[in-house]
């Protein structure tokens, strides 16, 4: 199938937020809240020697059945980005050209800010849910698998629609607004006192702010093709990190000090910031205009040659 098929990358990725999502639900099942410190550690051992184990047996199938690359190009355009590629292409020189790319820079800003925003909450949702559902330490682990597999099942919806209307901002723009919009119910649903509301609202929040980031990413490809994804991949994630850190540590200190509502409200405001600036993002789709010229300039060739292998026969048939 094609590495150009949207579906199939967002579904890929989506099991990714799979692991995510076991990490929800696992570690609090298997480090309950006691007061026994060496009880606790026993049990936080198992936990890490679970996770060790799970790490050994994917490096060791990443070591034996991964390849570089395809065999054959997977699509036009890839075929284009192999040949346009420079043995001598440098690393550094990537970069610089990405960075010069001003929709790429906007991008990589916008998807900060909604990775971050998620690896905050995700981060301290236990504190919040605790805060106001005291006890509810299971239910909060439920809660964040909630959130990551609506997630996963937005990745794959929008990972069709993209297929079908390979329309990159326009989708990317919608569901930035939506997740804006999820954030803002959270927040002012989360202290109602009902763990259901919560349920629904963490959810809704979860398909679309979770369905987000790998639109981020195939947005990416389309706005620095020929350029290699596996840069622009990695400047996304770092721009997650990055914020992904900044917002946890502040938003940490704002619960601490006023409350979960103020640290939620904290991350709406960046999330509006994140949606106001992904309206300024040009639609560039490099990767389509490639494959779109791939095809022309095929049928034209084809064409030539069909016309070419008819001229003898029309000499023949005026010489006869």
């Amino acid at each position: 199938m094609s590495a150009d098929n949207s579906s199939t990358i967002c579904v890929c990725r989506g099991v990714r937020e799979l692991g995510i999502a076991i990490g929800f639900l696992v570690p609090p099942v298997l480090v309950p809240n006691i007061e026994d410190r060496d009880e606790l550690a026993y049990h936080i051992s198992i936990m890490f020697y679970i996770i060790g184990g799970v790490a050994t047996l994917l490096l060791i199938l990443v070591i034996i059945v991964f390849k570089e690359k395809p065999k054959y190009p997977p699509s036009r355009a890839q075929s284009l980005s192999y040949a346009l590629t420079s043995p001598d292409a440098s690393y550094l020189g990537s970069i610089v050209r990405l960075f010069k790319n001003l929709n790429f820079v906007l991008l990589v800003i916008t998807y900060g800010l909604n990775a971050g925003a998620f690896y905050a909450l995700s981060t301290l949702l236990n504190r919040m849910v605790i805060w106001h559902y005291p006890g509810e330490e299971v239910n909060a682990g439920r809660i964040g698998l909630t959130i990551v597999i609506a997630g996963m099942l937005g990745a794959v919806i929008s990972g069709i629609w993209l297929d079908r209307s390979k329309t990159y901002k326009e989708t990317t723009l919608v569901v930035y607004i939506m997740t804006l919009v999820g954030m803002v119910v959270y927040t002012f649903t989360l202290n109602l006192g009902h763990l259901w509301v919560v349920f629904i609202t963490a959810g809704t929040m979860g398909f679309f702010m979770t369905g987000y980031l790998p639109l981020g990413f195939e947005f990416a490809v389309e706005l620095t093709y020929p350029e290699s994804e596996g840069i622009s991949s990695g400047l996304l994630n770092i721009s997650a990190q990055v914020f992904g850190i900044i917002f946890t540590i502040s938003q940490g200190q704002i619960i601490d000090n006023y409350g979960t509502k103020p640290g939620n409200i904290f991350l709406c405001v960046f999330l509006t910031l994140g949606a106001a600036l992904t309206a300024f993002i040009k639609a560039d789709l490099r990767r389509q205009k490639a494959n779109k010229e791939t095809l022309e300039n095929k049928l034209q060739e084809e064409e030539e040659e069909s016309n070419t292998s008819k001229v003898p026969t029309a000499v023949s048939e005026d010489h006869l």
